[in-house]
């Protein structure tokens, strides 16, 4: 059977995921050095408010409460042996919400890194990992969700076990990178190098892309850099509200409404078939890209990245990680389709 994700898919020419869940479980109460999963079982009023208020802005994907889910995250705070039971909850809290809409929601269980360092510059065997995953994957499952969503990954090594432990289970995921040092994961994974391990994983996902980073624009250059490899299957962009800022004792991302529906239209531009926001997205800035998405009309041509940075704000860094070039922009790139 296809997944909602699949049909939705099939019947439309871009769709809108989720904004962020620590920054809006932030604004709500949620403590720093607390694990945001204990909140499905202690706070579930408040998780069930987090996932309407991405169904409310518009949102036709959104992520469980579930990222740091995994035995692993979960060890630090004394509650490994209970994988199975908050990833059940998140999911399960999630359906009932996207139940509740009148119309098709995809629920995605969120499944973040596992915080340890992959063999052989560390302790994590990929066999270890794909067991870690695999436990969180069958928890998200068995609480409803459609599709699992492995997000903010930095090793190939970890992408691959990923994949390996959801395949066991045997659900559709989709998946995503962190491109966050000068055009590259911090493992030194390239766009380039992303599409041609989607390609040969053994159990592939059903869209790929990048997400969180550091701000909009190197997101944006980095969705140019997977469109140009020609990849079969669609692209996902999740870019951060901008660049986050210490402000008064915390964290604020200084990204607007109008700038991410900004580049929301520019996303799909690019090449993007699936746009979300990640850290510091919140259900007013879902508004705005669902507004910007809904009037934009048919997709454009892919702006050159000189039109990137003045709309959305200068790079990070001068390469895109391609062997230390900068991307090149502005020119027709064909895709394959699957």
């Amino acid at each position: 059977m296809r997944t909602t994700l699949e049909k939705l898919l099939e019947s439309r020419d871009w769709l809108m995921a989720d904004g962020a869940t620590g920054t809006n479980l932030f604004n709500m109460g949620l403590e720093s050095g607390d694990a945001p999963e204990m909140w499905n079982v202690e706070k579930p009023e408040k998780i069930r408010a987090l996932y309407d208020g991405a169904i409310n802005a518009g949102s036709d994907i959104f992520l469980t409460n579930s990222f740091g889910g995994n035995a692993s995250r979960l060890a630090l705070h004394d509650a490994q042996k209970r994988v199975h039971e908050l990833n059940r909850a998140a999911a399960a809290i999630a359906r009932k919400a996207a139940d509740a809409c009148d119309r098709p929601v995809v629920v995605a269980g969120s499944m973040g890194p596992t915080g340890e360092i992959m063999a052989p510059h560390g302790p994590l065997t990929v066999e270890a990992a794909a067991d870690m995953f695999e436990e969180q994957a069958r928890g998200l499952m068995d609480g409803g969700a459609d599709v699992l969503w492995v997000e903010t990954i930095s090793a190939p090594d970890e992408f691959t076990a990923a994949s390996i432990g959801i395949g066991r289970v045997g659900a559709p995921w989709c998946g995503t990178m962190s491109f966050d040092t000068a055009g590259r994961t911090m493992m030194g994974v390239t766009a380039a190098d992303m599409v041609r391990l989607v390609a040969g994983l053994p159990h592939r996902p059903l869209a790929f892309g990048a997400n969180c980073g550091v701000g909009a624009s190197d997101l944006l250059r980095t969705v140019i850099g997977f469109d140009a490899a020609g990849p079969d299957l669609p692209i996902i962009a999740k870019g951060n509200a901008g660049i986050p800022k210490f402000m008064d004792g915390h964290i604020h991302y200084d990204g607007t409404p109008e700038l991410m529906g900004e580049y929301a239209v520019m996303a799909r531009n690019c090449g993007a078939t699936i746009i979300g926001g990640c850290c510091g997205t919140t259900p007013q800035h879902l508004r705005a890209m669902r507004a910007a998405l809904g009037s934009a009309g048919p997709k454009g041509a892919t702006p050159t990245l000189d039109e990137i940075a003045a709309r959305l704000g200068g790079y990070s860094s001068a390469s895109d990680g391609n062997d230390g070039a900068p991307a090149e922009s502005g020119r027709p790139r064909r895709r394959r389709r699957s």
